[in-house]
């Protein structure tokens, strides 16, 4: 029976008074010392030492001002101030004397706790609902049950709780804003499956399972899919997501069996295993080709046991959502997390895509393995960071080479990479291409990393992708991958073309070697370990061809080096000036106003200042300034400036600038 606090209305508070004395004894626990008499009637919710028994009207007062006011409310039901002593109260020793206060609590609908503060109380009932506890054991006729939400992405229809955009509130998390994020994994996952069949992939934090379910929904046979999470009722949630899109699901929650189950050859192609434990363990007892990271935060923390057991030429994924860190707003927890010093910069998405990166290389090298960066995308929300394994020592030493520091000037934002080497360097400023610190006092320049300092795209397998993304119908993706694939190739999107599928299949065009089934059966009937050494040696020569044509490090926003006064030409002309002018120049998908281009900042600053329109100039259209007096003007000043002769104090002498009157 549900305890005397829960009732509906006040008049059944009142009710319990009425009874006579053998009934009411029946309803009152037994160690309450409440005496029913004709006249007075006691309180049910409150011992004789705490109110005596009095009047009905007294008793009608009591009972709505103390425990119907401050009552909880949960459908229909109100969970009414308890005084009784149900709930054990610590003894207060006061000198020699003891006194046992009664404390005051809740009684729980659902699950018969006892809760001392309302607004715990208001809390302990939500976490109930959030869960999809909202069945009452007390209550006879079953309460509805929270209509929990259908979303349905690519196909796909997943069935979640209340507040499921909220980590903090809800088991089941899914953020509807990730949609872009899960499909250039899709997409990732599509390529490696035409490489080779089938694949085995990991969704290594599943939530709800949806990553899963679009995988094995829409790739069939070409994957085996494992979704893994470490919360029982996520596991539950995944377990009802792949019935309702009539997936068959195998649940395996023994760590001892997880490894010998997999091995049976009669599974349906549409199954689905599900496993709960934690992501490290998982990635340790068993290997994959393709594994997953999203988890709350940083990923740096499972990146060992990722690629402990990953298969040769197999790809890690890792989502990175600690952009506070990243993105330089919290630098201590960068580096913390990665090790990593970063400041805030013009081009700070890159600077948190090439940290993540360096993590992953330094995790790869410690398991002699190194790695070649097919992507990586930072927006709004996430880092995405795409990575396929190359096993050996010698691919993990020419990874760890690519991890080196950046030298930053804080005045012109200008940067570049130190050199190779371990020779310190007498004067680091001479590395940077400007002279602010000849001109400018103190400390001009600050050292930034370790950074990755390699490729950040594989034009190949981008073209690849983008090909995978119009055959699924993928058409939010396919914008974005029409930038990154112009981004790497380091061209504008007029020159952009897209290969025939025939062509996108061609070992030539990714930058590691793709073997066909056929090679893929000779080569695993090859024994030893080192049956694939042929393929890390072509792989090498192709990274080593392709250093050359490897899209330059870094993007100028076009808006941060703007001359003040001048109207700046529209980007997509600007581009075409630089490209005239003999520099590689694309856009970026870090920075819609970037332009990532080979040409130092100072002729950046040139072509830009040459082809900028000043303000009062209203009527001109954009180009070229020709013939004018301000223009000479500028130039001349530019000039003298740039030729200005210095005395010891770094005083400009007056005679080397010209002078003009105020007509000029």
């Amino acid at each position: 029976e549900k305890h005397l606090s829960i009732q509906r209305q006040l008049a059944d508070l009142e009710k319990l008074a009425d009874l006579n004395e053998g009934e009411f004894t029946l309803a009152v626990p037994q160690n309450t010392n409440l005496h029913v008499t004709a006249e007075k009637k006691p309180c049910p919710l409150c011992p004789e030492e705490k109110f005596k028994a009095c009047y009905g009207h007294k008793l009608h007062r009591h009972l709505q001002n103390l425990h119907w006011k401050i009552s909880v409310e949960f459908e229909g039901y109100r969970m009414c101030i308890c005084h009784l002593p149900c709930r054990i109260a610590k003894p207060n020793f006061v000198a020699d004397q003891t006194f046992s206060k009664m404390g005051a609590h809740y009684h729980c609908i659902i699950c018969s706790a006892t809760i001392t503060r309302r607004t715990d109380m208001i809390g302990h009932i939500n976490r109930h609902v959030n869960k999809g506890e909202t069945e009452s054991r007390f209550i006879t006729a079953p309460a509805p049950k929270s209509s929990c939400e259908v979303l349905k992405e690519a196909n796909t229809d997943v069935q979640v709780l209340p507040n499921y955009f909220t980590p903090q509130k809800t088991d089941s998390y899914f953020n509807p804003k990730m949609k872009l994020n899960r499909q250039l994994i899709f997409c990732a996952l599509a390529v490696l499956a035409e490489e080779r069949k089938p694949i085995e992939c990991l969704d290594a934090f599943g939530a709800t399972g949806i990553m899963g379910l679009q995988w094995a929904k829409h790739l069939r046979s070409s994957v085996k899919v494992t979704i893994n999470d470490c919360n029982e009722n996520s596991v539950t949630m995944i377990q009802e997501n792949c019935h309702l899109n009539k997936m068959k699901v195998k649940v395996n929650t023994k760590k001892e069996d997880n490894y010998e189950a997999i091995g049976d050859g009669d599974e349906s192609t549409d199954t689905i295993e599900v496993t709960k434990m934690d992501a490290n363990v998982i990635m340790h007892l068993r290997s994959f080709d393709f594994i997953h990271l999203d988890p709350f935060g940083t990923s740096v923390n499972y990146l060992d046991s990722a690629f402990r057991n990953v298969r040769n030429l197999g790809i890690v994924s890792l989502t990175s959502t600690d952009i506070s860190s990243l993105y330089a707003k919290a630098q201590h927890v960068a580096l913390r997390h990665y090790g990593c010093n970063i400041v805030r910069t013009e081009y700070y998405k890159e600077l948190a895509a090439r940290t993540v990166i360096a993590a992953v290389a330094r995790s790869a090298a410690r398991c002699n393995k190194g790695i070649e960066v097919l992507l990586a995308v930072a927006l709004e929300h996430f880092v995405l960071v795409v990575v396929r394994v190359l096993r050996g020592p010698s691919p993990a030493d020419d990874s760890a080479k690519k991890i080196r520091y950046l030298i930053h000037c804080q005045w012109c934002e200008e940067r570049i990479f130190q050199k190779e080497g371990n020779m310190v360097e007498e004067n680091p400023y001479q590395q940077l291409p400007c002279d602010c610190h000849g001109s400018m006092p103190g400390r001009t320049a600050v050292i930034l990393g370790p950074l990755w300092s390699g490729a950040l795209f594989n034009t190949g397998f981008l073209r690849r992708m983008l090909f995978e993304a119009v055959q699924y119908g993928l058409d939010e993706v396919q914008p974005l991958l029409k930038t990154v694939v112009c981004e790497a190739e380091c061209t504008t999107s007029k020159n952009f073309s897209t290969h025939s599928p025939s062509d996108e299949n061609k070992q030539e065009e990714c930058g590691v070697y793709i073997k066909t089934p056929d090679m893929l059966a000779e080569s695993d009937v090859m024994p030893g370990k080192r049956k694939n050494n042929e393929v890390m040696r072509n792989a090498t020569k192709r990274q080593k061809t392709d250093n050359s044509a490897e899209h330059p490090a870094f993007y100028y926003n076009i808006h941060r080096h703007s001359i003040k006064g001048m109207n700046m030409p529209k980007l997509n002309k600007f581009l075409n000036y630089l490209s005239e002018a003999g520099y590689r120049v694309s856009r970026t998908h870090f920075d819609p106003m970037g332009v990532r281009t080979n040409a130092p900042l100072a002729q950046f600053k040139t072509v830009l200042m040459k082809h900028s329109t000043p303000t009062y100039a209203g009527g001109q259209t954009e180009g070229p300034l020709h013939l004018t007096e301000d223009v000479q003007v500028g130039d001349q000043l530019q000039a003298a400036t740039d030729n200005k002769a210095k005395d010891d104090d770094g005083t400009v002498f007056a005679e080397d600038c010209p002078t003009y009157s105020a007509a000029d």
